[in-house]
Order: C-alpha cells, then sequence, then structure tokens
C-alpha cells in the first residue's frame, strides 16, 4: 500500500515550510518554484521512489534529477525528512562553508549531476535510463522533475525523440506546469493539453494531472511505471507559491526569498507547524547484481613508421581495442561515425554504443548520464560541433564527470568543407575547463595510447583529431603519459625551439629539414598534452635556445596550445611567437589554407629565419 496520502500531504506541507525557511535564511532563493513542487517531490520521495537511505549509489537505487535546479531547497528538504540530512542542515543553504549549493551539485553524495543551467536534465535522464535499460539491464527507473519555462529549450525536445527513439520506458518525467517564467507567463501558460500533445507526438505517453491532487499524482506515477513500450512525461498543473495566499499564482516572486520578521512569520502562519506524525514507508530496492567490470591491457598499436593514417582512424582503431580490453567503455557519436572512426566500435562492440544522431546537446547530455552510472563514455563528434554543446560540457565539469570528449576535423586542415566545418575554438574551450585534460596526437601510434589514457584517467578528457593523413612517427612501443611531450629533434647548437601539435607538427619536421639545409638548427617539440602542459621540458628547451619559442598550431589564436605554452613561461622570460589561424578561412585545399593562414612547412621555416 505504501505512504498514506495524509502523511504524504503532511510531509508536503513540511517541505514547504523547509523551503520557506531555509532561503528566508539564506537572505535569497527561489522558495515559489519550491512550493509549487512540494506535492510532487513528497509523493516520489515517500512513496514513489525506491531507493536506500544508507547508500546513494547503490546502483539499483531510481534516479531522481531535478532539472529545474532552481529548486533546490525542496530536495535537500526532502532529504532532511528522509534523514539523510539533519533539518538544521538547511540553514546552511548558499553559504560558502556548506554543500547545500543554490543549485544542487555533486559534492553533495545524493546528487549525480549538476542542474540549474535550464534543459539539461532530461538529456542526463536518457544517459542514465539507456545505462539502466540496455547496459546494466536493471529496472530502476529515471525520474526527471523540469519545470514548464525550460521546456522551451531545444535540448529537451532531442531528448524528448531520442527517449522515444530507444523506447525508454523506464524515463519518467515531470513538467512541473506553474505557469510563470522569471520575468513573464511561460509561452503556454497553463494550457496542459497543449504541453501532452507535443509530447504525444514524438511518441511519449502524456499524462496531464493536477500537480496539488494526490489521487491524480499516484495514479499517474503507477501509469507511468505501468508502461512498457515507451517513456512517460506527466504534465503536472501547479501554483507557484503553493499553501501561502501572498505567494500563491503572484508575479514577481521569482528568485525572491520571504523577508525575516513578519512576512516570513505569515506565511509559516499560514502553513502550520512542522509535522512529525504518522510515517513513510520507502520501497524495497530491488537485489539485482550489476556484472563487475572486466578490463586488461589494451592491445599494442598495429601501425608502422611511415605509414599515412589520420589520427581520427588512430581514435577508432583505439577505441575498438579499448572496448576489447574494457567492458565499462562505451560510445556515443552524432551521426558523424564514418568520420570520427567511431564505427570501428560500434562495429565489434554494437551492444555499447548508441548513436545520439544529430543532436550534440544531447549527445553530451546522455555521455554524461552514462558517466554517472559508472560507464567509461567516449562522446565524439566533428571539434566544430561541441560549440553547439558548449553549455552541456560546462555543466559536465561542473558535475565532476568521468567523460572522454574525442573532436575530429580540426583546423584548416579539414580542406574543401570550409569554416563551418572547422573546429578552430575547441582548444581554448576545452582547457578553460577546471580539472579537465586536453590531448593532441600528432600521429595514429600517439592517438591509440592517448585513447587508452584517457580511460584510465578520472575526469573531463578532450582528444583532438585530425582530418587528413599523416606520416606515423612513433613505434608500437611509444609510451605517452598525460602531461608529457616528446623532443623529436634537438642539438647543442639549437637556435629556436618551435613547439607544435597534430598537423602542425608534421609541418615543423618538414621545415626542420629546409632550415637544417639552410645550416639552422631548430628543436622540435610534439607537445601532445596541451594540458596539463609539460612545463619543465618546454623551459629546459627555451633555456636552451636563447629564451625563444615559435609556437604553431591549427587553431584560433586565442586560448589555444601557444596560450598553454606562454602560461607555462611567463614568469621565466621567454619569448614567445604565435603562428596560428589568423582572419577567417575559407575553401581550399589543406596545403593552401596552411599556407594562407602562415602554419605551414614554409612559414615555420620563414619565421625561423627570421627571428634567428
Amino acid at each position: 500500500m505504501g505512504t498514506s496520502i495524509d502523511v504524504l500531504k503532511q510531509k508536503a506541507n513540511n517541505l514547504r515550510i523547509h523551503s520557506i525557511v531555509s532561503t528566508s535564511e539564506a537572505g535569497s532563493g527561489h522558495p515559489t518554484t519550491c512550493l509549487s513542487a512540494a506535492d510532487i517531490i513528497s509523493a516520489l520521495f515517500f512513496r514513489e521512489m525506491r531507493y536506500d537511505s544508507t547508500d546513494p549509489h547503490n546502483p539499483n537505487n531510481d534516479r531522481f534529477i531535478l532539472s529545474k535546479g532552481h529548486a533546490a531547497p525542496v530536495l535537500y528538504a526532502a532529504w532532511a525528512e528522509a534523514g539523510i540530512i539533519s533539518v538544521e542542515d538547511q540553514l546552511t543553504l548558499r553559504r560558502i562553508d556548506s554543500d547545500l549549493e543554490g543549485h544542487p551539485t555533486p559534492r553533495l553524495d545524493w546528487v549525480d549531476v549538476a542542474t540549474g543551467s535550464l534543459g539539461q536534465g532530461l538529456s542526463i535522464g536518457v544517459g542514465m535510463a539507456l545505462n539502466g535499460k540496455y547496459l546494466d539491464q536493471s529496472d530502476y527507473r529515471v525520474y526527471v522533475l523540469m519545470g514548464d519555462g525550460e521546456a522551451a529549450e531545444g535540448s529537451v525536445w532531442e531528448a524528448v525523440a531520442l527517449a522515444a527513439h530507444y523506447d525508454l520506458n523506464n524515463l519518467i518525467g515531470i513538467v512541473d506546469v506553474n505557469g510563470m517564467g522569471q520575468s513573464e507567463p511561460t509561452m503556454y501558460g497553463f494550457d496542459i493539453d497543449s504541453y501532452c500533445r507535443r509530447f504525444e507526438a514524438f511518441g511519449w505517453q502524456a499524462i496531464g494531472i493536477d500537480g496539488h491532487n494526490f489521487d491524480e499524482i499516484l495514479s499517474a506515477l503507477n501509469k507511468a511505471k505501468s508502461t512498457e513500450d515507451r517513456p512517460t512525461m506527466i504534465v503536472a498543473k501547479t501554483f507557484k507559491g503553493r499553501g501561502v495566499s501572498s505567494l500563491e499564482n503572484k508575479a514577481g516572486w521569482h528568485g525572491k526569498a520571504l523577508p525575516q520578521g513578519e512576512p516570513l512569520d505569515t506565511a509559516l502562519k499560514a502553513l502550520g507547524p512542522l509535522s512529525t506524525a504518522g510515517s513513510f514507508q520507502i520501497e524495497t530496492v530491488p537485489t539485482m547484481t550489476i556484472a563487475e567490470p572486466q578490463t586488461e591491457e589494451m592491445a599494442p598499436p598495429e601501425y608502422q613508421l611511415g605509414e599515412e593514417a589520420a589520427t581520427r582512424s588512430g581514435y577508432g582503431s583505439g577505441l575498438a581495442k579499448l572496448g576489447d580490453a574494457n567492458s565499462s567503455v562505451v560510445a556515443v557519436d552524432g551521426d558523424v561515425k564514418n568520420s570520427t572512426y567511431a564505427e570501428q566500435f560500434m562495429g565489434k562492440h554494437g551492444d555499447r554504443y548508441f548513436e545520439m544522431f544529430i543532436a550534440e546537446q544531447n549527445l553530451v547530455g546522455a555521455g554524461i548520464g552514462l558517466a554517472k552510472c559508472g560507464k567509461i563514455p567516449f562522446v565524439s563528434t566533428f571539434a566544430a560541433f561541441f560549440t553547439r554543446a558548449c553549455d552541456h560540457i560546462r555543466m559536465s565539469a561542473i558535475s565532476q564527470t568521468n567523460i572522454k570528449y574525442v573532436g575530429s576535423h580540426c583546423g584548416v586542415s579539414v580542406g574543401e568543407d570550409g569554416p563551418s566545418q572547422m573546429g578552430l575554438e575547441d582548444l581554448a574551450m576545452f582547457r578553460a575547463l577546471p580539472g579537465s585534460v586536453v590531448l593532441y596526437p600528432s600521429d595514429a601510434v600517439a592517438t591509440e595510447r592517448l585513447v587508452a589514457q584517457a580511460a584510465a584517467h578520472h575526469g573531463i578528457v578532450y582528444i583532438r583529431t585530425s582530418r587528413p593523413p599523416t606520416p606515423t612517427i612513433y613505434t608500437a612501443s611509444e609510451a605517452f603519459p598525460i602531461g608529457g611531450s616528446k623532443v623529436l629533434r634537438y642539438s647543442d647548437s639549437d637556435a629556436v625551439t618551435v613547439i607544435a601539435a597534430g598537423v602542425t607538427l608534421h609541418e615543423t619536421l618538414k621545415a626542420y629539414e629546409t632550415l637544417k639545409a639552410a645550416g639552422i638548427s631548430i628543436r622540435v617539440i610534439d607537445l601532445y598534452s596541451v594540458k596539463p602542459i609539460d612545463a619543465q621540458t618546454v623551459l629546459a628547451a627555451a633555456a636552451a635556445t636563447n629564451n625563444t619559442i615559435v609556437t604553431v598550431e591549427d587553431h584560433y589564436p586565442e586560448g589555444g596550445l601557444t596560450d598553454a605554452v606562454l602560461d607555462a613561461v611567463a614568469p621565466s622570460g621567454v619569448k614567445v611567437h604565435k603562428l596560428a589561424v589568423n582572419g577567417l578561412p575559407r575553401s581550399g585545399k589543406a596545403d593552401e589554407l596552411l599556407e594562407a593562414h602562415g602554419i605551414s612547412a614554409g612559414a615555420i621555416a620563414r619565421k625561423v629565419q627570421e627571428i634567428a
């Protein structure tokens, strides 16, 4: 039977009281959106969801994602009522020394993902549901509570389409339709039928309810749980500020805490005292065994010295081998798997590959969800297209996610496809993420080795791969630790150090031969680890070459490889000459574009001759 409706009502009232008190104590927050969701949260946490309140990491726990992250106080209140945190803890809301932040983050064990940048929770829920249904084959359910305002985000509808495509009947979304956005009414107001028609058109079961009526809430949740062939969206009409007449359905209260004194006292009087009467029953987590991942050493590269191969090809062969060696590795791609070469993984491990189609925000969001279920996702697309998902990538860092991004077709070396396809901002974007690792291999052997390094590293890793084939310059036995570099050419008479990676490393090696014939010796460094950078090797090279460095990168001048070098050498008085892609590129052959933008072998040789 579960928890009675009378107890659920008491708990919902307690959630409202806690939310008002904690935000008032903090002097900021979003209490009114907490009040609209309190009845839904009560039904979920104290009757419907199955979770072990002593173990947030039980793999069979139902998952809950508060996509409308500004309602964090009501989530913390639910934990307090469940005995997971103390009631007193809530009074530390938004303090610098508290993990109860303004929007949820995984600093708290019971938060899987950071939310608050709206429109992302359902994407992550798709990844978690994919894991439960297809990988772990667990019967946990994923509940995502959204606001009606965020339903205007395109990423929500990407997620809706993908969830229907994969028949994710274990995914239950709830839209808290309180009709009010931050600055004005939401797009469809209280038109519940309009929301339902839209979700149904995408292949979901949609159920419109009164979100303050427990009979309707529980009936909808039961119907959702019994559905076997599609996801369910519960569209709940609610009122912002429910339970407090001075706030209920009143504009102008978004993001405002009730002031201490009479306004707070009046609201609390309307809600009445906290109730400790009655008991609630959390359904027992089902006992299911999740197979332990199998890991072994990855097979070595098979490329031969001098063999022409693109680094994107090395990614494909390396990922397929990694899939053989580690059963936790999964891959997702955005309908470019035949260009990123993720198709090689799909061919060998199709049960661990998920196609996300041309929906890059959900490509990333689903990857986050898979990572938070213990998998090691490799998320691949063109480097340029990751910019479309930049906010999701940013949130993956706040979520402290163990996720690997792989961007191919970087730089002007893409060639005739033109500037829309050229990733020229990606190094800057990924370097800016806290705790990220950024890798830029220059041949297929290095790429395979760095794929293994990425999987072994816990955290965000970005691997940058290139389109054109380049010679294999490393033997299969070469090691590529994160934070390292390779000094490929050196002598006691080197005049300048040239640092490059990827395509421009091969241009630098050509320039080395040209300069050598002209009687000029240069030191050449392959900076395959852009972040963290091998500062010791870079500084030592600079000291040996007149404190002069030339950097060459197939990337815009801002934020890329050169700026990583500058960060490392700035305190030491080293002079750095930057060769990068200036201006807006156009279509053309790769070698023409490298020359036009001053990052070809000829341009490198001319710059060295100018300064040597």
